[in-house]
Parts: structure tokens; C-alpha cells; sequence
């Protein structure tokens, strides 16, 4: 049976590969939690903004650093599709199973795209902070290259968190934007390690594993 896999997903193999297995073969799936409003706000506007700088041929200020070096992808239909995240930047193996990714936004230097993804935190970024984010950028990169594309071998996150309100009560954000190598090949090798985990007997279970413990504790 294929399978369909995106960043979201592949990285609950890398929390637990038994509630990995159980996601997709069991149609089992961890309770969902409440889902904050904040970031998924952020993003919607966070586009819209960077959208109304790619019509006039501009930089946002949070990009102006990289003044001369990139602009902004403008072909704007495309886009859309590749921000759904029920479509995404979708790519087929040999044996039907699909895999998909939904991009923020991208940028352009010379012939190559760099992904630049939007990130909304409630504290300053940590020194660890992005590694949580490089399995999704790997990702995106391996997806646009299947679909012909030529990237760079590095990506963008660009934090937000906030920083202060001001007399106006207006609640002021910090901005990080950091540079990020990528690496094509480790987002290959784990599309190949979740087929193997899926097609094999169920994995044991993540010593972090929070729900599989709480499910051993009702035996």
C-alpha cells in the first residue's frame, strides 16, 4: 500500500518509530493536543507581506542583509500550490508512495531557489533551536530538486519572537534570520529508513516516548 508521507509526519518517526508505524499501518493516531493560533496567524500575514515586497521588486527589511544577493520567487501561482498544504511540492517513487512538503516562501540567486521558512517562538532561539528544523529543509530541498529544480546547498529560517510592547501598545518582534546548510541526501536516506520501518514488524517503542509510556502504564 503506498503511503504519504511530509514533513510532519516524518518527524514522529524520528520521536517514536512504534507510533510511527502505528500512525500509518494501524490508523492509530496520538491524541491531539490544543494547537496554537499564533504561529499559523503569523504565517498568513508574514506571506502576505513578503508578497507585497515580490510585486514591486523588492527585499522586506527582514531580508535586507541579502541585498543584491537574492530576490524573492515571483512567479506567484506557482507558489500557491507549493504553500497548500493539503498539495504542496509533491514527488511519486517508483511504488506510488508520495511524498509532499508546503513551502513558506522561496528565494532566487542566479539559476537556484533557497527555501526560506517563517518560524514563530515564544522565546529566543537556542543553540539547538534549529536542528528541530533541519529534517523539514532537507526535505523541501529533495522535493524541489525531483521536481527539476536546482537549489543551494543551504536554506533560510527567519525566527520571530516577541520582543516588547510599546507605548502604543503594540507588541514589537525580534527577528533571527539564520542560515542553514541542507543536505538532499539525509532526506533520501530517511524516506528509506520510514519504508523500511512501515513495511517491517512493529519498532520498539522511543525511551522518550511520553504516549507509549502512558499506554504500557494501562496494561
Amino acid at each position: 500500500m503506498p503511503y504519504t508521507f511530509s514533513p510532519s509526519s516524518l518527524s514522529l518517526l524520528r520521536d517514536c518509530p512504534r507510533c510511527f508505524w502505528m500512525h500509518f499501518n494501524k490508523g492509530i493516531k496520538r491524541p491531539a493536543g490544543a494547537f496554537p493560533s499564533l504561529p499559523s496567524g503569523m504565517d498568513r500575514i508574514l506571506k502576505a507581506h513578503f508578497d507585497s515586497f515580490m510585486e514591486k521588486g523588492l527585499l522586506p527589511p527582514e531580508l535586507q542583509s541579502l541585498k543584491g544577493e537574492v530576490t524573492l520567487f515571483d512567479d506567484i501561482e506557482l507558489l500557491k500550490t507549493w504553500r497548500n498544504n493539503l498539495k504542496g511540492i509533491q514527488w511519486k517513487d517508483k511504488e506510488g508512495n508520495l511524498f509532499r512538503g508546503a513551502v513558506d516562501n522561496l528565494l532566487v540567486r542566479g539559476e537556484k531557489l533557497i527555501v526560506l521558512d517563517y518560524k514563530t517562538r515564544g522565546y529566543p532561539v537556542k543553540d539547538d533551536t534549529t536542528e528541530h528544523y533541519r529534517d523539514q529543509l532537507n526535505i523541501y530541498n529533495l522535493l524541489l530538486r525531483k521536481n527539476g529544480y536546482t537549489t543551494e546547498d543551504y536554506a533560510y529560517l527567519l525566527f520571530f519572537h516577541p520582543d516588547k510592547v510599546n507605548e502604543r501598545g503594540e507588541v514589537l518582534f525580534h527577528r533571527d534570520l539564520i542560515k542553514m546548510p541542507v543536505s538532499v541526501k539525509n532526506a533520501e536516506d530517511l524516506f528509506k529508513k520510514a519504508l523500511d520501518v512501515l513495511e517491517s514488524k512493529i519498532p520498539k517503542a522511543s525511551e522518550e516516548c511520553e504516549y507509549c509510556k502512558w499506554v504500557k502504564s494501562l496494561q
